[in-house]
């Protein structure tokens, strides 16, 4: 009886072992975070300065206190500050989801940037690649704070973290919150000016990362965003059938598209021909588009006509399309005659594709495949060179798996939610509000085919935001706009006028 119930206990205290494995497996030992400091000397608006390049990974703890999620950034601060607390900090990141901050690292914001063709007609082809000292540097001005989220770089989930914890539009931008409370603590500018800088979903998170900053009982106000090719609403960003949001946003990006193809509009400068489709689609296109098939033929004829000489697509083609052009069919369509399509991110760039006939770019984005190389051979080099940065994997420019993973829902599980197009502009709005010293740079590319600049219009026109603190810059690029030489010189001083505007 005795062997009987030790038998039975033995099995039972094995199968509870074998649960409780099951239930928390085993957590691998959480390393010691790694840093890397410089010195460095250089001149930026004019001014010769020393500063400090602080590249390090910071923890991220849960309510228990485990480290859950490793943050990577690098930071330049200005050496021998003596009050810090009146010196402003800019915290700067790029989208995706899922991209790190390689972009706005090495094409406009860093000490050292990579050149790439300005004008958009030669691929960046093979190393070695062009790195130089950014004359249009605005570290006289402000530190700067480049974040690469979870998953990004060299950032990644530790310990008793998961992905889920951050990879999601709320968690995403708690954790980028929780960042930027860390770091303004652990250097003590809880007083110094407070900027965000984000490119494309990288401005999704700075509008909600502004929110998330207002609460956990450590409000902290930011003084001004600067959003590079918003995507506030995805209404206006997302080109599908049946969004009438996006034929009405898209169609003057493809008309400014279309003018510097020389397809349309010649004999007009750009500016004249844009407000001429900005009339166009307000007063003609978009009551159209609702009307639907309740247009006659004669009333599609003309809007066909029209569209025809916007955006330089034969009008019959428009008329298949029922009025309705889709962006990835006009990147094919638009230089078929030359057996060419163009880039999304930047209309400029141009790819020669051996299937002349699919509907949609089958190699990818030119403006992406035409630089990405460069852009990470730079980071690469400048990080062994001159940071001095030694580290056991490898930097992640971008991570194609967060995307797919990625959370949308703004309600927590098991609550009710119809699926809808993402929208934090109203949240920017209500922030502006709460926060009468926030103000906004929105800055966009006239050649930007997927956030494009009449979305930013459209959007900054409605959902409570205060026009009196936005204000709205242009640029005859795409949506890096600093990849064109001209362009990168006009944002910078834009910036520049921006950070020092009362």
């Amino acid at each position: 009886m005795k062997k009987l119930l030790l038998a039975l206990f033995i099995a039972s205290h094995i199968s509870l072992m074998a649960q409780k494995d099951k239930e928390d497996p085993k957590v691998e030992p959480i390393p010691k975070p790694q840093s890397f400091v410089t010195t460095h000397k250089g001149v930026f608006g004019g001014k010769t300065l020393t500063y400090k390049a602080t590249a390090k990974e910071t923890y991220l703890k849960n309510e228990k206190g485990d480290s859950i999620a490793s943050i990577w950034s690098v930071a330049y601060t200005q050496d021998g500050m003596v009050n810090s607390a009146q010196r402003p900090v800019t915290f700067i990141f790029n989208g995706g989801p899922g991209s790190a901050s390689v972009w706005l690292h090495m094409g406009l914001f860093g000490p050292k940037i990579v050149k790439v063709d300005s004008d958009a007609k030669k691929d960046d082809g093979a190393a070695p690649y062009d790195l130089k000292t950014n004359e249009n540097g605005l570290l006289d001005l402000t530190d700067m704070v480049f974040i690469d989220p979870v998953g990004t770089g060299y950032s990644r989930v530790v310990g008793k973290g998961k992905e889920k914890d951050f990879w999601g539009l709320k968690e995403d931008a708690s954790s980028v919150a929780q960042f930027i409370r860390l770091w303004i603590t652990e250097n003590k500018r809880w007083f110094s000016p407070k900027y965000i800088a984000g490119e494309s979903y990288g401005t999704t998170r700075a509008a909600a990362v502004g929110k998330a900053l207002e609460g956990n009982g450590q409000n902290m106000a930011l003084n001004g965003l600067i959003l590079i090719s918003q995507a506030l609403d995805y209404d206006g960003s997302t080109s599908i059938h049946n969004n009438i949001t996006s034929y009405v946003t898209y169609l003057p990006s493809m008309a400014a598209t279309a003018w510097y193809h020389k397809k349309a509009g010649q004999g007009k400068n750009l500016a004249d021909f844009i407000e001429e489709c900005r009339k166009f689609t307000y007063d003609v296109y978009t009551p159209a588009l609702y009307r639907g098939s309740l247009l006659t033929d004669s009333e599609k004829n003309s809007i066909a006509e029209k569209m025809s000489y916007f955006i330089g697509l034969d009008k019959d083609y428009i008329l298949r399309s029922d009025l309705r052009i889709l962006m990835h069919r006009f990147q094919k369509q638009l230089l078929a005659d030359k057996g060419l399509s163009i880039g999304r991110l930047d209309g400029r760039f141009m790819g020669d594709e051996a299937d002349k006939l699919s509907e949609n770019p089958h190699l990818g984005d030119a403006s992406s495949y035409q630089i990405s190389s460069a852009y990470t051979a730079a980071l690469n080099h400048y990080y062994a060179s001159s940071l001095h940065i030694e580290m056991d994997r490898p930097y992640l420019t971008s991570n194609s798996k967060i995307g797919s993973k990625w959370r949308w829902r703004t309600v927590p599980e098991g609550s009710y939610w119809e699926p809808a197009p993402v929208n934090v502009s109203r949240s920017l709005g209500e922030t502006m509000r709460r926060n009468t010293d926030m103000k906004v740079l929105v800055a966009s590319g006239y050649y930007d085919l997927i956030t494009p600049f009449f979305d930013a219009e459209y959007t900054f026109a409605r959902n409570g935001i205060v026009k009196e603190r936005v204000t709205m810059t242009y640029y005859e690029a795409g949506h890096m706009m600093y990849v064109h030489e001209p362009d990168l010189i006009k944002l910078s001083k834009d910036i520049r006028e921006f950070l020092t505007t009362e």
